[in-house]
């Protein structure tokens, strides 16, 4: 029966793809067929766009269906902040994939309680969102890592006499990912005519860590005001590599409480297979009575809050 439902899903997605193409090449036809030229100068006041937004996906039927969901925004802004070249129409198609496969897997087991299938495909469903958030806590902890090196070689190249401008342009020439093609972003910004609080603020955006926001306010401030930029840098340089060797320490700490999380979570999964293996009439009881699934499913929802409220208490924020 799982192995029908999952055929089944797949054949009816693989159907809607085909539709959505044939559909999507026969509009790409039309206009190819009838060209329209025009020229369409920005309003004042409004800021000059230099690349256009991408889309959600290739598929025409697809994309007019992400633009309607609220979630959609957060999802490009995750996929942006961990670096993947993924578009959001191939992520949400992973999640429905996954999603089928993960309620096809627990559709046939009699002891799990009803909505089990609704459970297993929200968790199916979630773990390309689940890699995502990780790729991104990464990729900003290599930034935080990175930064206060940079901030010193502008610094120092400001101290040669570079502008900041040309500092920044040093810096992106040498600078590895995942800091480097930020700064040449910068770069390429500014030499296709983007005014530095448009430039500084986009980088803000694009890296949301503290340190970075402070930075694009003390350069926008000084480029107001004037002042010694360079012992600017060199003081949040500093200010940023104790907080990085702070929350290393403090990583360091909690690492214990995590890994009692961890090992807590999974030790009623494991007494249960031991449990099936050793003895299983001893656990098939709890299966065949009638508040067996219901118990069941209460514990597994138990284990897996008591593992997010452990996660929250050794949480410590700087």
């Amino acid at each position: 029966m799982a192995f029908l439902f999952f055929i089944t899903t797949f054949l009816a997605a693989a159907t809607a793809v085909l539709i959505a193409a044939f559909v999507q090449s026969r509009l790409r036809a039309r206009h190819d067929a009838q060209p329209e030229i025009s020229f369409a100068l920005p309003d004042e006041g409004e800021e000059p766009v230099l690349l256009n937004d991408p889309k959600h996906s290739s598929i025409s039927v697809l994309e007019l269906i992400l633009e309607r969901l609220n979630v959609i925004q957060h999802l490009r802004r995750l996929l942006d902040d961990a670096g993947s070249r993924w578009s959001v129409g191939r992520v949400a198609a992973t999640m429905l994939l996954l999603g089928s496969i993960g309620a096809a897997l627990v559709m046939d087991i009699r002891w799990l309680p009803p909505g089990s299938s609704v459970a297993a495909f929200a968790a199916g469903a979630s773990i390309p969102y689940i890699y995502l958030f990780k790729l991104r806590q990464r990729r900003m902890e290599q930034f935080e890592v990175q930064f206060p090196d940079a901030l010193e070689s502008l610094a120092r190249a400001m101290r040669a006499g570079h502008p900041l401008q040309g500092a920044i342009e040093t810096l992106a020439a040498d600078m590895r990912a995942p800091l480097g093609p930020e700064f040449r972003r910068i770069r390429d910004e500014r030499r296709l005519g983007m005014p530095w609080k448009a430039t500084l603020e986009k980088f803000s955006d694009r890296v949301p860590i503290l340190e970075v926001r402070l930075f694009a306010a003390a350069a926008l401030i000084s480029a107001r005001s004037g002042g010694k930029f360079t012992e600017v840098l060199e003081s949040l340089a500093e200010t940023v590599r104790e907080g990085v060797s702070l929350r290393g320490e403090i990583r360091a700490v909690s690492a214990h409480g995590r890994m009692t999380g961890a090992i807590l979570t999974i030790l009623p999964f494991g007494i249960a297979v031991m449990l099936y293996l050793t003895s299983p009439d001893y656990l098939l009881t709890l299966v065949d009575h009638p508040f067996g699934p219901t118990m069941i499913g209460a514990a597994i929802a138990f284990v897996v809050a008591g593992h997010f409220v452990i996660r929250y208490i050794v949480r410590i924020r700087v």
